[in-house]
């Protein structure tokens, strides 16, 4: 379980086989084999590391669902470690878990902080709302504004300076992970249509 809050902005140094190795400097403190480490807003399990890197198995269901499979050698990665008992909840509850990958559309200025338009599946974006919470590469951020077929979020120039936005660019790929809560309600609102469904399929099987 993770915040949202960013610790540190590593980079990649290699992905082959299966694995990835991360070059990094602070969260490397009383790391251990087997921790959880956000890379990107993606849990993965630590399962080697040494001085300034660490490296985690990737299956390759996260390199089909996540934008991990895009990043170049020396692409910058957020990096957050799991949550600790009796922490600050500076974010919101996160679980590392990849809803989707979204694209920017635009990044524009309004007085102190940037407006940043994403364009997401329609199945994202019900379950985004404005005022909500959203995390984007693992950022934790509230959504300005919601439409049938894009989101906006304001970021305050300290989170672009200390997070791998400030690389980001129109047509970056991001990581999203929608709010545990919203997926929930989503999930109840249309629980009708998949219980007829369940049915139908048992009726067709001679279950009922």
């Amino acid at each position: 379980m993770f915040t949202g809050i960013i610790e540190e902005v590593g980079r990649l140094k290699s992905s082959s086989d299966g694995q990835i190795e991360i070059s990094c400097s602070k969260i490397l403190d009383d790391i251990k084999i087997g921790d959880s480490i956000a890379v990107n807003g993606i849990c993965l399990t630590v399962v080697d590391f040494g001085e300034n890197f660490f490296a985690a198995d990737v299956m390759p269901e996260t390199f089909r669902k996540t934008s991990l499979a895009e990043l170049n050698r020396g692409g910058a990665v957020n990096l957050e470690r799991a949550l600790k008992i009796g922490d600050r909840l500076g974010g919101h509850i996160v679980s590392g878990h990849i809803d989707g990958v979204g694209k920017i559309l635009s990044i524009r200025p309004e007085g102190n902080a940037l407006i940043i338009d994403i364009a997401a599946e329609n199945f994202l974006l019900r379950q985004i709302a404005a005022k909500g919470s959203v995390a984007l590469d693992g950022i934790s951020l509230t959504v300005v504004d919601a439409d049938s077929d894009k989101f906006s979020v304001s970021m305050i120039p300290h989170t672009r300076e200390v997070t791998n936005f400030k690389n980001k660019r129109v047509g970056s790929p991001v990581n999203i992970e929608t709010d545990v809560l919203a997926k929930y309600v989503d999930r109840l609102m249309n629980f009708k249509a998949s219980e007829t469904i369940n049915k139908n399929f048992l009726e067709a099987n001679g279950f009922l």
